[in-house]
C-alpha cells in the first residue's frame, strides 16, 4: 500500500481523513494525495475570471486542510484538478497507482437518515479499488480487531484481500471471519476460500435475513476497530445497484469500514 488518496468532500471531512491516512502511511511509507476536484462553470461572460477565482478558492481549501493536520514526515501531495469527481477520481486513480481510497460516508452534510451520500456511494459502486469510509469525526486509533463479514466465501483472486492484510500486518490486527448465510445464497453458497481461512481458521456462521443483520447480532461479542465487507453486486451493498445512496436502517456504522473487491 504505497499511494492513499484522499478526496475533498466538506473540510471538516477532509482534515478527519487526511489524519487517518497520514497515520497509515507513516506506518508503511506510502504517499498521500489530497486532491480537490472542481466543475468548471458553463462559458458565459467572465468565464477567465470565474474559473480564475474558483481555482484559487479550491487551492486555499487545500491551503487550510493542510494547515490543520501535522503531516509526521509522511510525503503528502495536494491538488487541485477541475473535472467530474467520479471520472476525476477513476483517471487519477490510474494515473497514480493508487492502493486505497479514504472516503467520508457523506461528502456534504445531508439528510441524517443517510449513512453513504450519493457521491461516496457512486464511488464505491463504480471502482475495485480498496475504498476505507471513515466516520465523521473519527479519531485514529491503533486497529487490534477487524470483522470481515461476508455472504459468500469465495474469492476472484487472493490479491483481492490483499488490502486487508497489510493493514492487519501492520496493526498485527487480529482477523475474525463472520460468514452470514442469507436465504439468497444459502443453498449454492460453497465453502469459504483458503485464503480466508488463513486469515483465520475459526470462521463464525451465523443464518440472517441480511448481513447486516448478522453483522448486529455478532458485532457486540468481536468489539472490532474496523469492519471489513467486500464489494459484489449480490452482496453487501446490493442496494448501491439500486440507487446510490445507503439509508442508516439498511446500514451504519460507526467504526472504519474497508470494502474490498470482491467476487460478481
Amino acid at each position: 500500500m504505497k499511494n492513499i488518496l484522499v478526496p475533498v468532500g466538506t473540510t471538516a471531512h477532509a482534515i478527519t481523513n487526511l489524519k487517518y491516512a497520514i497515520h497509515l502511511a507513516s506506518i508503511n511509507g506510502a504517499t498521500v494525495y489530497l486532491i480537490n476536484l472542481y466543475k468548471e462553470f458553463s462559458k458565459v461572460g467572465g468565464l477567465t475570471r470565474v474559473n480564475q477565482v474558483i481555482i484559487e478558492d479550491s487551492e486555499e481549501l487545500l491551503e487550510h486542510v493542510l494547515s490543520e493536520v501535522e503531516t509526521k514526515g509522511v510525503t503528502v501531495i495536494a491538488k487541485s484538478i477541475k473535472g467530474d469527481p467520479f471520472e476525476g477520481i477513476e483517471r487519477i486513480s490510474e494515473q497514480l497507482g493508487i492502493d486505497l481510497i479514504i472516503l467520508s460516508p457523506q461528502s456534504i452534510e445531508i439528510a441524517d437518515e443517510i449513512y453513504l451520500g450519493n457521491i461516496t456511494g457512486k464511488i464505491v459502486k463504480q471502482t475495485d479499488i480498496p475504498v476505507l469510509i471513515i466516520p465523521k469525526d473519527y479519531i485514529f486509533r491503533k486497529i487490534e480487531t477487524i470483522l470481515l463479514a461476508f455472504k459468500e466465501g469465495k474469492l476472484n483472486s487472493s490479491e483481492d484481500i490483499e488490502p486487508l492484510k497489510v493493514l492487519a500486518n501492520n496493526f498485527k490486527s487480529k482477523i475474525n471471519l463472520l460468514w452470514v448465510k442469507t436465504p439468497d445464497v444459502a443453498e449454492h453458497a460453497g465453502g469459504v476460500a483458503p485464503e480466508l481461512l488463513a486469515l483465520n481458521p475459526q470462521v463464525t456462521i451465523t443464518e440472517n435475513a441480511t448481513i447486516f443483520q448478522g453483522i448486529l447480532e455478532h458485532f457486540q461479542s468481536y468489539h472490532p476497530d474496523m469492519l471489513c465487507v467486500f464489494r459484489r453486486k449480490r452482496g453487501f451493498f446490493e442496494k448501491l445497484w439500486e440507487k446510490n445512496t445507503i439509508l442508516k436502517k439498511d446500514f451504519h456504522t460507526s467504526k472504519p469500514l474497508l470494502i474490498l473487491k470482491g467476487k460478481d
